[in-house]
């Protein structure tokens, strides 16, 4: 696949996915939206990586919707009146036009087998801001900015954000957060445990890939998967028991593979060799994704 708005960069089994737009800020189009997507489902597959960066190039990190486009600047078909009944099948063609753009990215990074971390290193606004809610850790530069600004220009916050950021903050902190809009600057973002840092922005993607080798470099990156999928999913099941069900799976099918191995390094003393794949998942993996 040909990148227009963002760019690809794999070194060591990290990937930094860099969002290209830095004469409009970054600014999200429908046609970044598709890119971010496509990296993200087709990463799974991809065994030479084990984790993704997402920054930003110039001196923002992503300054929300490109609000210049012509017609429905979302993307979206103003001659439909969709209702909850034609939501019911997400993956229908036809509703190309109603579906929300940046939700379409983050469950694409919900869906992930690979950790990915944002380093954001500038103004973080409206979409700019709730794609990285999905992300697995947020680490901003001194000169980060981030806003829920949706309140301000008289829309609601989208990307899946009204799940991701009340498990991040809280409820309280997440109802705040969206309707007083405001724009956090670095300090306040970390303050408002949105991100860690501040870092000095020559030192953020180093940072960033520090953080990506201390949880991946090393590591069965099947069993790596699983984790950050169990986390995700088990955490909004109503009793312990489904997360047992699928806990007893993940520890039957990586016991017979990576942690054999694991289990003989660390009576050998020595580092393990690890040959599981992201691209062959255990069979009961795809059904378990789907249904939760």
């Amino acid at each position: 696949m040909t990148y227009t708005t963002i760019s690809h960069a794999l070194d060591d089994g990290i990937l930094t996915v860099t969002l290209d737009r830095p004469e409009d800020l970054n600014s999200f189009t429908v046609e970044m939206a598709d890119e971010l997507e496509a990296t993200f489902r087709r990463v799974n597959d991809d065994d030479s990586v084990r984790a993704v960066i997402v920054t930003g190039a110039g001196r923002a990190f992503c300054a929300g919707m490109d609000l210049t486009a012509d017609g429905n600047v979302f993307g979206l078909d103003e001659s439909r009146d969709p209702g909850l009944a034609d939501m019911g099948d997400l993956d229908d063609e036809s509703l190309g036009g109603v579906r929300d753009t940046g939700g379409r990215v983050t469950l694409a990074i919900h869906d992930c087998r690979k950790p990915v971390i944002a380093a954001i290193n500038g103004p973080a606004v409206g979409i700019g801001a709730t794609m990285t809610l999905a992300m697995d850790a947020r680490l901003v530069s001194t000169k980060a900015r981030f806003g829920l600004v949706f309140g301000r220009i008289g829309i609601v916050p989208e990307a899946a954000s009204s799940w991701f950021l009340p498990r991040i903050v809280g409820l309280p902190a997440a109802l705040d957060l969206v309707l007083s809009a405001d724009i956090l600057d670095a300090g306040a973002t970390v303050a408002a445990d949105l991100a860690t840092g501040p870092h000095e922005p020559d030192d953020l993607i180093g940072a960033a890939r520090a953080l990506a080798d201390r949880w991946t470099k090393g590591r069965s990156p099947v069993a790596v998967a699983l984790a950050r999928q169990m986390l995700r999913r088990n955490a909004a099941q109503d009793h312990p028991v489904e997360a047992h069900r699928v806990d007893s799976l993940a520890m039957f099918h990586t016991s017979i593979g990576d942690g054999k191995e694991g289990v003989a390094a660390f009576l050998d003393k020595r580092d393990p060799d690890f040959t599981s794949r992201t691209s062959q998942m255990p069979d009961f993996y795809a059904d378990w994704v789907d249904r939760s």
